[in-house]
């Protein structure tokens, strides 16, 4: 009977999201984990505005109520956000502009109810483009900076 010695488990971004924080000063890891929770609320925020616009609230005349599944990339976001992966802070700042652009317009084309609904739409899409823009800056920040190419040359001689 062999026995093999495996290796410790490591600690990776599937399996405890906040070591990836933990290497940052207590009060960065503050801001940090109350910046993720604002992503997080504004991002459900918007899911179920979506939803609920489209369905309840001012879905559009001889509508089926379709346009609801407008939301479902957001929906994908979630669990991203959850574990702290940049990755996913990332291309949820590229594609809240798409959400923007659709609240502007309804903004502007609509009336009564759902021209607010729309002011609401753009305020949550600027809020979680604001809030995941300065998460990623501070989980950035403790990255050490890169070296220059002459300053490689030198370590290395």
């Amino acid at each position: 009977m062999s026995t093999s010695s495996a290796p410790p488990p490591t600690d990776n971004e599937s399996s405890h999201p906040d070591t990836f924080i933990a290497h940052h000063p207590p009060e960065r890891r503050a801001v940090i984990e109350r910046l993720r929770i604002v992503c997080l609320a504004a991002l459900v925020s918007l899911i179920g505005l979506g939803v609920a616009w489209e369905l309840w609230l001012a879905p559009l005349p001889q509508g089926t109520g379709m346009l609801a599944l407008k939301v479902l990339p957001l929906c994908l976001g979630i669990a991203g956000l959850l574990k702290h992966r940049l990755y996913t802070y990332r291309w949820l700042t590229l594609l809240i502009w798409l959400y923007f652009t659709e609240g502007v317009v309804r903004a502007t084309g609509d009336a009564g109810l759902s021209q607010i609904l729309a002011g609401i739409e753009v305020a949550l899409s600027v809020l979680l483009f604001t809030a995941c823009s300065v998460y990623i800056r501070m989980r950035l920040r403790v990255l050490p900076p890169k070296a220059k190419k002459g300053e490689q040359k030198d370590a290395a001689a």
